[in-house]
């Protein structure tokens, strides 16, 4: 088990392998919304202004379940990954114009995302799913949060973490990703399945 403390520098970034388990304390950008990556990507085109810095910031596909305090505040009751594969299109070129160093939610991103995160030194990480109560857990203050003319879990918000994870290193730094690990494993079986499958029905 590795502990990051956010912002982490490039070394440390790259030292991290796939298949690694970190625990991370500090600022973490999140947003479980398309429409929030989309005005994301407005902003590094400059149609739209950035409402905070993410220069080398770590940007999680996560979602939250929260609630207006009294005083004008967001209180996180939950917080919980998304799928970031829905986001694959948009993610090589924030990741590049902001030169993330942390990208992340639940089920990996594709080999042009990779790309882009070996070009700048940027990693993912794997959250458990269902793990709600232990990534929620982890959250000790809200930071800020920006574009509240969207819905909650939609807008993108800056959380303080203590010992976020465990989590895992799903693509390096230097473009290994188990997740095409797993689909390359898949694809060499299925001819094998395919074949027991025919002679199981006497094919």
């Amino acid at each position: 088990m590795k502990r990051l403390t956010l912002p982490a520098s490039r070394e440390a970034i790259r030292e991290l392998r796939a298949g690694d388990m970190v625990l991370l304390d500090g600022e973490i950008t999140i947003t479980a919304g398309l429409p929030t990556i989309q005005r994301l990507v407005e902003c590094a085109n400059g149609t739209r202004e950035l409402p905070q810095a993410l220069e080398g910031a770590a940007l999680f596909h996560l979602g939250s379940y929260s609630q207006e305090t009294a005083s004008g505040g967001l209180e996180i009751l939950y917080m919980n990954p998304t799928t970031s594969t829905r986001f694959n299109p948009l993610m090589p070129g924030l990741i590049r114009h902001f030169s993330l160093c942390m990208v992340g939610g639940k089920g990996g991103l594709d080999a042009a995302c990779a790309a882009a995160m070996a070009e700048v030194g940027c990693v993912y990480l794997s959250f458990l799913g269902g793990g709600a109560e232990l990534h929620t857990s982890a959250i000790r203050e809200v930071v800020s949060v920006h574009w509240s003319d969207l819905v909650a879990h939609y807008r993108l918000v800056t959380l303080r973490v203590e010992g976020l994870g465990p989590l895992t290193v799903g693509i390096d730094a230097h473009g290994k990703s188990l997740y095409a690990d797993l689909h390359d494993a898949a694809a060499r079986r299925m001819p094998e399945i395919l074949a027991g499958l025919a002679a199981a029905r006497g094919d």
